[in-house]
């Protein structure tokens, strides 16, 4: 086991002492990060979202900020805003949460879609823009966006052209009883995410996203991604399938995803595993399909069946 390999165990143990039974969730928000994307994180309240991102910023020693999306939240609130100094006669840009390493977007469908649509353009460019003037982010740049499924009144639900850039879509669900009893034990005393200390450093995580677009995929492979997406658009129960930012983000999350497993070179598996927290939130299925009750999930596991698996070997 390389060093790197080594430093995504420990970072992983060490987001486990805070988020109980979480490990997937936990490796796929890497995943994201790693890819350089971000993630959409649908779930009930109180399931530990914010946990999970200040633990992730901790484990990282990255910077982390918040942003409680509201229905008056204006979309400088999010980028930042020019302040004007008489006395140098001069703007200074002050900048705005989504200005960071780390960032936690709290319930994204409660705001207005001016101050969504300021997000999702940080998020795709990796910049702001202030009064004309273009702000680049560093990386890294990561934001989980959160949504409450279950509360329509007063949201905002994400059009489909804005939500296809979001690279996976999670959900972390309840706790079994086991794990509910060990999380009131473990924050019985000093929470966990207070002891916690950073496992690599912001300039390593900055590498390790360099040396994931250097993860070999084979053409086959690529292949297969693609026989993938283009059988979402057509299937007969699918009114809107996969874009070909989809086909892309899917190859980039299985290079991630490979990395992570200590591999240089993608697999089939890394495809067949990530499609689902690719291809969820893309797809939307005929009115005739959800009157039947079929799922989005179930028909991407329909075409995952169809397509072939390459067999070749795609180590190179």
């Amino acid at each position: 086991m390389n060093m790197k390999q080594q430093s995504i165990n420990n970072i992983v143990t060490n987001i486990n002492k805070v988020i109980v039974g979480k490990e997937e969730t936990v490796i796929l928000s890497l995943t994201a990060l790693l890819a350089r994307g971000h993630v959409l994180l649908e779930d009930i309240p109180g399931v530990g979202k914010t946990m999970l991102v200040r633990a992730l910023a901790k484990s990282l020693n990255c910077s982390f900020n918040r942003i409680q999306f509201t229905p008056d939240l204006l979309p400088s609130d999010v980028t930042g805003v020019s302040i004007y100094h008489p006395h140098s006669q001069q703007f200074e840009y002050k900048r705005g949460p989504i200005v960071g390493d780390i960032i936690l977007a709290d319930e994204i469908n409660r705001t207005s879609p001016k101050t969504q649509s300021a997000l999702l353009e940080a998020m795709e460019e990796g910049s702001v823009t202030v009064d004309g003037e273009t702000i680049q982010i560093d990386q890294p740049f990561f934001v989980m966006a959160t949504q409450n499924p279950i509360e329509y009144e007063g949201t905002y639900p994400l059009p489909e052209a804005q939500i296809d850039r979001f690279l996976l879509k999670l959900k972390m669900g309840y706790p079994t009883e086991i794990e509910e009893i060990e999380m009131l034990d473990i924050t019985s005393g000093i929470h966990p995410i207070e002891t916690i200390t950073a496992i690599i450093e912001r300039d390593d995580l900055i590498d390790m996203q360099k040396e994931v677009r250097d993860v070999y995929v084979d053409p086959i492979i690529q292949q297969y991604i693609v026989k993938i997406v283009r059988q979402t658009r057509e299937h007969p129960d699918i009114q809107l399938g996969g874009s070909p930012r989809s086909a892309i983000g899917l190859m980039g999350a299985s290079k991630a995803y490979a990395y992570i497993m200590g591999r240089d070179y993608c697999i089939p598996d890394d495809v067949i595993y990530l499609a689902p927290f690719v291809l969820n939130h893309r797809m939307l299925l005929t009115r005739e399909a959800n009157y039947e009750g079929k799922s989005v999930d179930r028909l991407i596991q329909d075409i995952l069946n169809q397509v072939e698996v390459p067999a070749q070997k795609v180590s190179n």
